[in-house]
């Protein structure tokens, strides 16, 4: 009889107890449903907000293109600045070369064809500005015709003039196999219109010529570089040469074509 009563006594308190524990086991599973105990929409709602496999899997492949093509846009423009800097950051340039210019040898007479030889030197400050001096020499045959003075014998008396002048160059394009620059220069011209005469200026400025003297000169060109290595070179510079002899203007068109050499590193 008394082990009767422990027993009712025990399971009176235990029955509370045990009917907490399972409210709270009920409350925990209602707000945590699992997706078999959603409902249709809110199971259709997570599938949504997850990205499926196809999607993801292309997405990581476009990022993975553009990182490679981004790649090589790099090496390529490293590639193009090296050549750049290997065939321009030389500090001096050299070079030989022969001209064409067709120049008035008189104030009445026509013009002729001058052929000159031209050396020069450039020292640049960095791949695009330098300073150029410059040394030529012009030799021609002018056509006088006849008149009392030549007497039959100096019809065609052969000329030349010799200058030396310098000014600025500027490479305002580059690229790895070829360039294009300005280029300015102004000087002195010296001008033997005399010398099948005996070098009397008297007698050549009777013939038609200019006179004997130095005077100003002036050249504006276009110089285009094609590059053979990094260091040689073949140029073509197309020109305007200015000079005074006669206390007059000459305007003449010409081009000077040359084989360039580069040295020494910036």
């Amino acid at each position: 009889m008394v082990s009767f009563r422990r027993f009712a006594i025990l399971l009176a308190l235990s029955l509370p107890a045990m009917l907490a524990v399972q409210a709270q086991s009920s409350s925990s599973s209602s707000s945590n449903p699992t997706p078999s105990s959603a409902t249709p929409d809110q199971n259709q709602t997570l599938a949504q907000n997850q990205p499926s496999g196809d999607a993801a899997q292309a997405s990581g492949e476009t990022q993975g293109q553009i990182s490679v093509q981004e790649r090589i846009r790099q090496r390529r423009a490293q590639r193009r600045s090296t050549a750049i800097h290997d065939a321009y950051d030389h500090k001096w340039e050299s070079y030989m070369d022969m001209g064409y210019l067709r120049f008035k040898p008189g104030p009445s007479l026509q013009r002729l064809t001058y052929y000159a030889w031209e050396t020069g030197l450039t020292r640049f400050s960095n791949e695009r500005l330098g300073f150029t001096l410059v040394g030529r020499g012009y030799y021609g045959t002018a056509f006088v015709g006849v008149n009392p003075y030549s007497q039959g014998r100096f019809t065609r008396p052969a000329i030349s003039q010799y200058d030396v002048i310098g000014g600025p160059v500027y490479r305002f394009y580059l690229q790895p196999k070829f360039s294009v620059s300005g280029r300015v220069l102004v000087g002195v011209d010296k001008g033997d219109f005399s010398g099948d005469v005996n070098h009397r200026t008297v007698e050549a400025v009777q013939l038609g010529l200019w006179p004997d003297g130095y005077t100003f000169a002036a050249s504006a060109s276009i110089p285009f570089e094609y590059n053979l290595t990094p260091k040689v070179a073949i140029r073509v510079a197309p020109e305007y040469f200015f000079s005074g002899f006669g206390s007059t203007a000459q305007y003449t068109r010409g081009f000077t074509t040359s084989m360039v050499y580069r040295f020494g590193k910036q």
